[in-house]
């Protein structure tokens, strides 16, 4: 990477940092006339509607963390809209009032929900050879492409965009990593959800933006509305491997994308990030890994993956009190330990690059204090040259989790200051910040991207096991940078935080009605609570 474009990426990361005296740049007011449209839809493109057949899968969460998939359902119609219901789909309605507002399966920052999905299939039973535009509102597919020949595969594609406007219009310069923690979320929920009827699912890492961008006609229609900024294609099947070569863009296209706001602000420094993190080809895939299955200690509630997925909800608040047994919270970190035989980690190409600085406030049978879980092995010597030199160190925990033990000390105001004075970092059982070896952006600077993708999924793994715990979380976007790197006793920029994550007993707030997915279009199907 040149020298000026090292730095003009340098300079997004750090111009795009919270600081206790300096907010980064964002719009200052929100302009709630030009709120962006949550929902994408292709005018004109031929719509056909999924099935609501989630309540229908068997599969139990606790037997999805310990890598005991099912046998492989049909690569079928009915299967793929199980895929997107539990997945990119809505998951539930709040009200308040005349107001409300929907939730889905992969959590977004801000509710903004700037992350959209495709399918690429070559033809499955019930439903043709095409490129599908998912529309989560109405669990529905839209038809953008077709071949005049089309490709042969058995198994099929899941494409990842993201629309940043939806981000910037609330959170200004930072919008751009919040987006790819979403794609994050996003590729673990496919990937739990693939898991849950049996297949297997794999990031391809080979394809550059501009295959995806043609592949899901991306590069089309871009003059009237919000451009979509390629991010991944995921590879479904019941385990036959992915096409050695990707399938062609297809020979025609239907369907316009509707314009979200009737009006913009431009952020040059997005412009930037999105020019100088450009993907290119990569000459081959990584090589698989063939982790043998392990098993981790039980949540505290078996309930089924399909309620895990759809109960899945971002706390607000806690309550400062619940506390959590040593026990579950071992087990709920042995299920971020990236394992190929259990999901999301089987979809990840890469070795883990983002390990978790934990401030535990109410874990019974540990200290409260700083502890740090090291996800690869080969990052423990650097981390232990990189960080303050007098911490601990004391490895505790089961022998197989790689947790340690840094300074035992209450640490629930340093939280609350880190991420940006908010409550819930210190009224929850524990804090954490995800920290990710940054020294490989400067060679590979498309890997900033996949550094987010990786937190985003350690996110969900985080938030479905605390449900299955029988308590919530939620992702923190706010948070000052370097006061975190500065309570580690971090020197030099080879490591940075770049999300927070919490999780406690939640306060719910008593004013909110909570609705069925799907009740205002199909209520003759609605969903079980």
């Amino acid at each position: 990477m040149p020298k000026t474009a090292e730095y003009t990426l340098s300079d997004y990361h750090e111009r795009s940092k919270h600081r206790p005296n300096r907010y980064a740049p964002g719009p200052g007011r929100l302009d709630w006339a030009n709120q962006p449209n949550p929902f994408r839809r292709y005018e004109g493109a031929a719509r056909i509607e999924l099935p609501l057949l989630a309540d229908n899968l068997e599969t139990r969460f606790n037997a999805l963390r310990r890598g005991r998939m099912p046998a492989p359902h049909a690569l079928d119609f009915d299967s793929i809209a199980i895929l997107f219901e539990l997945s990119l789909g809505i998951s539930a309605w709040k009200a308040y009032g005349e107001t409300s507002w929907a939730l889905r399966c992969n959590p977004s920052s801000g509710n903004l929900h700037p992350t959209e999905g495709y399918l690429v299939t070559a033809g499955v039973q019930g439903l043709a050879a095409g490129v599908y535009h998912y529309v989560s509102c109405d669990h529905a597919l839209e038809r953008r492409g077709e071949w005049d020949r089309p490709p042969e595969f058995r198994g099929f594609l899941i494409g990842i965009a993201s629309i940043t406007w939806r981000e910037a219009w609330k959170y200004g310069m930072r919008a751009f990593r919040y987006c790819q923690h979403d794609c994050g979320h996003a590729i673990a929920a496919v990937s739990y959800a693939a898991s849950a009827l049996g297949w297997r699912s794999s990031l391809l890492a080979a394809p550059s933006d501009a295959e995806v961008a043609a592949l899901l006609g991306l590069d089309r229609d871009t003059a009237s509305a919000e451009a979509e900024a390629p991010d991944c294609l995921l590879w479904i099947s019941a385990g036959e491997p992915p096409p050695a070569e990707l399938p062609s863009a297809p020979s025609r296209w239907y369907g316009k994308p509707n314009r979200l706001s009737s009006d913009h602000v431009e952020w040059a420094d997005i412009g930037q990030a999105h020019r100088l993190t450009g993907k290119p080809r990569l000459d081959h895939e990584p090589a698989n890994r063939t982790d043998a299955v392990h098993e981790t200690g039980r949540p505290v509630r078996d309930l089924s993956a399909a309620q895990i997925f759809r109960q899945r909800r971002s706390a607000v608040a806690f309550d400062g009190s619940t506390s959590i047994g040593a026990d579950a919270f071992f087990a709920m970190l042995d299920a971020t330990l990236p394992r190929s035989g259990t999901p999301p980690w089987r979809a990840w190409p890469w070795a883990a690059e983002v390990h978790a600085a934990i401030l535990i406030h109410r874990v019974d049978g540990l200290d409260p204090g700083l502890y740090l879980l090291v996800r690869n092995p080969a990052a423990l010597a650097p981390l232990k040259a990189s960080l303050r030199p007098d911490w601990l160190w004391h490895k505790v925990g089961p022998p197989e989790l790689p947790l340690y033990l840094l300074i035992p000390h209450d640490l629930r105001d340093s939280a609350r200051l880190v991420c940006c004075h908010q409550d819930i970092a210190a009224d929850s059982c524990y804090a954490l910040g995800m920290l990710a070896h940054f020294d490989m952006v400067a060679s590979e600077p498309w890997r900033y991207r996949t550094l987010y993708w990786e937190c985003g999924m350690l996110g969900q793994v985080l938030y479905l096991e605390a449900e299955a715990a029988g308590i919530r979380a939620t992702g923190i976007g706010c948070f000052f940078d370097d006061e975190m790197h500065a309570l580690l006793g971090l020197r030099g920029h080879a490591w940075q935080s770049l999300y927070h994550f919490t999780a406690g007993g939640a306060v719910d707030d008593a004013r909110l009605t909570t609705l069925p997915a799907y009740h205002f279009i199909r209520p003759q199907v609605i969903p079980k609570a």
